[in-house]
């Protein structure tokens, strides 16, 4: 099952705004990218409460909170100049790197 690795084109770092679900309109920054999941952990977002035993990190237990991974196809990258989500796209420079662009409005991606 967890055979396939995905191709995210988010990376570590991007300020992404979620498109559907709970927290739809919100945004934040991705801290992990999970290819084999195919889903990306972006903070503040997808906050879930873990029961927790007793152990050496809690010795009381305890109820506490962590980010879960949300899905790429639930989230965009963030356009700075409209903060609306884009989808991202390759183009080559003259030199011929390859360069992440906004679908949107073509410009490239810092």
């Amino acid at each position: 099952m967890a055979d396939q690795v995905f191709k995210i084109r988010l990376k570590k770092g991007d300020t992404v705004v979620v498109r559907s679900g709970k927290y739809k309109g919100q945004s934040g920054k991705i801290v992990a990218t999970h290819p084999l999941l195919n889903k990306v952990t972006v903070e503040g977002i997808n906050i879930v409460k873990k029961h927790v035993k007793p152990n050496r990190q809690h010795p009381q237990g305890g109820i506490i909170e962590i980010t879960k991974p949300i899905a790429v196809s639930k989230v965009g990258i963030q356009e700075p100049t409209s903060k609306s989500a884009s989808r991202i796209s390759y183009t080559f420079d003259k030199d011929g790197n390859k360069t992440r662009v906004f679908t949107k409005t073509k410009k490239e991606i810092k």
